[in-house]
């Protein structure tokens, strides 16, 4: 279908209103739902499907559908994705703290896992849904208290254990258990929980993780065509290494590029790029090596000019970056590991939240009608955000870069007479990892020696 079939639903009631002129003509207008007669499932009459093709902001195009029978009263609401099968899966959590939270919009595709982790309930994959977080958590009580009666009959113990989980979920829904979290987790990617610009720390994550050989088995996007691809052997240093790799988005052969790099007053980081010639899937990342540090390490980097906006800086998959004056943090893991100038990654990062936001990239002519479907209060949040952004990165404003990573493992270039000691708009300071930290770097339990004794 053409792109321009897709459009957030406030342009498609712009374009299909009639005038008064044109009223008489409304058969000949294009219609923003399309309804086809379809047969009911239910008592096997004609019933009635509407189409409606539409984007999501924050996210892609979707298709809603919804079935009604006027002869037995069924009905029956769902979403669907209208593109592909994304290159990654996608998990994304919210943590609510406060009853504004469960009005976010969830876009749940029937690919998708949700789960209420306090509640230690998971929804399994099956029906497509763009509901809210209430809804979600609605729904899970209200089915769980529909087989309750058999239940109490016929298994008083199980009547038991989920009579606790629903009246915790109706606390829940009362804003009695704040804090708790939901997570989406999707590995065809096409699911989403949608942000807010306000969000601290913590507040609403997003990862993007490389599908498992049986998670694309379950897509129907296994190939077997790879067979007598060899691994390759170790990395030289300074030098181009080419190996057969698998693509992970359409699992057709590929080759991965790597190269050790020496970085000065610094240490060896490993530079990868996977390129898939049939699907178009590309991946840049760096991979730090070397043994875990005792200490975390937190730079801060004044940005004044130019100068130091084509600093070298190496955001590592672990760090956690920052900008107070911009209103900006981006979460580890977030965009993996970077190599690239300070100018280059505020760059990447506008690109990669404007294209979420608005569903064009910042530098495209269309950006400027982008995001017409947003509430306006929030649009013009939005537009002061990249506004500054866009400032900072020309070089026509100061801001500040914290990078705080608990493995040490990210670095800015310093322009002192001495490369290896921080100059004067930098301050390098090292930390002791939380407990948070360890146990998300898995180094808490870790054991090095006398593996055979108890712990």
């Amino acid at each position: 279908m053409p792109e321009e079939t897709f459009t957030p639903i406030g342009q498609k009631v712009e374009d299909i209103a009639p005038t008064a002129a044109e009223a008489q003509a409304e058969d000949d207008e294009p219609r923003g739902v399309e309804e086809i007669e379809s047969l009911c499932m239910n008592c096997h009459e004609n019933g009635t499907t509407r189409l409606l093709l539409t984007q999501i902001p924050y996210f892609r195009e979707i298709i809603i559908m919804s079935f009604s029978c006027d002869k037995c009263g069924f009905q029956n609401n769902e979403i669907q994705p209208a593109g592909t099968f994304q290159l990654k899966g996608v998990h994304v959590e919210l943590r609510l703290t406060q009853m504004e939270d469960f009005a976010r919009q969830v876009v749940k595709s029937d690919t998708a896992t949700v789960k209420f982790i306090e509640l230690d309930v998971e929804v399994p994959a099956g029906r497509g849904q763009l509901t809210n977080v209430e809804g979600l958590l609605t729904t899970i009580v209200e089915d769980l208290e529909a087989g309750q009666a058999d239940r109490k009959e016929q298994a008083p113990e199980v009547y038991e254990k989920v009579e606790e989980i629903i009246q915790k979920g109706r606390k829940m829904l009362a804003g009695e258990a704040f804090p708790f979290r939901v997570s989406v987790d999707d590995p065809a990617g096409n699911s989403f929980i949608t942000p807010d610009m306000r969000d601290g720390v913590g507040k609403w994550e997003k990862r993007e993780y490389l599908r498992t050989k049986e998670q694309n088995e379950a897509l129907g996007l296994t190939d077997t065509s790879n067979e007598g691809l060899t691994e390759s052997g170790d990395i030289i240093p300074d030098t181009v290494y080419a190996f057969p790799a698998t693509c992970p988005g359409c699992m057709h052969p590929c080759t991965t590029n790597m190269k050790m790099v020496d970085i000065p007053h610094f240490r060896q980081v490993v530079i990868m790029n996977t390129t898939c010639d049939d699907c178009g899937y590309k991946s840049n990342d760096v991979k730090t090596g070397g043994e875990v540090p005792e200490k975390g390490k937190k730079v801060t980097i004044k940005v004044r000019n130019s100068v130091d906006l084509a600093r070298d800086i190496l955001k590592s998959e672990s760090c956690f970056l920052e900008c107070p004056e911009l209103n900006l943090s981006v979460n580890p893991g977030t965009l993996g590991g970077r190599f690239t100038t300070v100018e280059g990654l505020l760059t990447q990062v506008r690109d990669d939240l404007h294209n979420q936001i608005f569903q064009t990239g910042a530098e495209d002519p269309a950006a400027v009608h982008a995001g017409d479907s947003l509430p306006a209060e929030e649009k013009a949040r939005w537009d002061k955000f990249f506004g500054d952004l866009n400032a900072a990165i020309k070089g026509e404003r100061e801001f500040t870069i914290i990078l705080t990573d608990p493995m040490a493992s990210s670095y800015v270039q310093s322009l002192a007479d001495d490369p290896a000691q921080p100059d004067d708009q930098m301050i390098v300071e090292e930390y002791e990892r939380t407990d948070e930290e360890e146990e998300e770097l898995g180094l808490k339990d870790m054991k090095t020696e006398n593996y055979s004794e108890d712990n």
